[in-house]
């Protein structure tokens, strides 16, 4: 006869069921992101959207809890930005990014952002730069005549 197992406590209520709502608390803790930048993702990510009951508390869902592991994966693993991670999802869809939190697939890794040798030359070129210190100078000439003129005059 084999021993009956030890009965959970308040304080140790022990496992949930794989399809028991979670709180943010519980969510925070197992994905290892902050309560507050799962909120913050909430404002971002449109398909995160937790059950809210009386008070605001949330309670999250398995495919909630799925989805935000996909979004973190995609933002500190593989370090695409919030932009990024939303296009893959609006590209994608909720159920790919699913899947990229649970290690099932890997999204393409983000484009690297425009190169600087895109950019327009500081500056102007050299021919245009002889003719503005031309005129520099001369307006340069034009002032001290008419400040010798000024100080003829007093």
């Amino acid at each position: 006869m084999q021993p009956a197992p030890p009965a959970a406590s308040a304080a140790d209520p022990g496992p949930k069921q794989a399809g028991a709502f979670r709180t943010i608390s519980e969510v925070s803790e197992a994905l290892d992101v902050p309560q507050h930048v799962l909120r913050f993702w909430e404002t971002r990510f449109g398909q995160v959207r937790p059950l809210k009951r009386a008070g605001g508390r949330r309670y999250y869902r398995p495919e909630d809890v799925a989805l935000i592991a996909g979004i973190r994966q995609l933002l500190h693993v593989q370090r695409y930005t919030i932009q990024g991670a939303q296009r893959v999802l609006r590209e994608n869809g909720v159920r790919f990014v699913q899947a990229v939190g649970r290690g099932e697939v890997v999204a393409a890794a983000p484009e690297a952002p425009e190169t600087q040798r895109d950019a327009a030359p500081l500056g102007p070129d050299p021919a245009t730069r002889a003719a503005l210190e031309a005129v520099l100078a001369e307006l340069h000439a034009c002032r001290d005549a008419l400040a010798a003129l000024r100080a003829g005059r007093e």
